[in-house]
């Protein structure tokens, strides 16, 4: 079990009122899967995004991040778990304008102490694995933006993370970019990496073998995906 939440609570407290963007939530999610998480705007799908990824604390219950109970740790700690065991996809790519591509993937390395030559070694991997290892001396403003979610998927794989969240990744992107990045999550995948992904398409959603849909703040549904949609080939390049 990679994470396992037991009915967790957020609200927040605007000083007038409070509000509940979760409640009573429990969900538990396997090594391997791939999973879509879905709803409407205000439905608490980014809410548990942010408390998955450690960038907020839940207001109540637990949440065990391979075999560790987040829910307890630190701030200081909480930023050790992102760096470690998480590694973040944005739909607006985040990517620092004046670094190259390499320069780009290798920033959780540097934020983690590696040394230059294995964060040359592993940014040029990951790169590579996302099928942007000609493209890697390239700034963002010389990309596509489908190269840029390329370059933004490979830092978030670099640490070897236990976790891949992605939030919205393909909500700047046009059709043939989003397939694209849809086969690169894929294969991904099928070597082993946990993918949990925020979307409100549900075409990019059918990629997924299982959805979770929200609203009001609870799962009104956890089902395997149906007539999924599979790649014809490997990563494209």
């Amino acid at each position: 079990m990679i994470i396992s939440i037991e009915n967790l609570k957020k609200v927040y407290d605007t000083g007038k009122i409070q509000v509940e963007a979760l409640n009573s939530v429990s969900l538990k999610i396997e090594e391997k899967e791939y999973v879509a998480v879905m709803g409407a705007s205000g439905s608490g799908k980014s809410t548990l995004m942010n408390i998955l990824g450690c960038l907020d604390r839940l207001t109540e219950g637990r949440y065990i991040l391979a075999g560790e109970d987040v829910s307890v740790l630190s701030g200081d700690s909480l930023a050790a778990i992102r760096n470690k065991k998480i590694g973040f996809v944005f739909q607006s790519f985040n990517l620092l304008p004046r670094l190259s591509a390499l320069g780009n993937v290798e920033l959780p390395m540097i934020y983690a102490g590696q040394p230059y030559n294995e964060r040359i070694k592993r940014a040029k991997s990951a790169l590579e694995r996302v099928g942007l290892g000609e493209r890697m001396h390239h700034k963002p403003n010389e990309l596509s933006g489908g190269q840029k979610q390329r370059v933004a998927i490979a830092r978030a794989l670099v640490n070897n993370p236990a976790i891949l969240l992605a939030d919205e990744p393909t909500g700047n992107l046009d059709t043939k970019s989003s397939e694209e990045i849809m086969d690169i999550f894929e294969s991904l995948n099928d070597e082993g990496v946990t993918i949990i992904m925020v979307t409100h398409e549900q075409d990019i959603a059918m990629h997924t073998k299982r959805a979770v849909v929200f609203r009001d703040g609870a799962i009104i549904s956890d089902r395997p995906v149906e007539g999924r949609i599979t790649r014809k080939g490997g990563i494209s390049a």
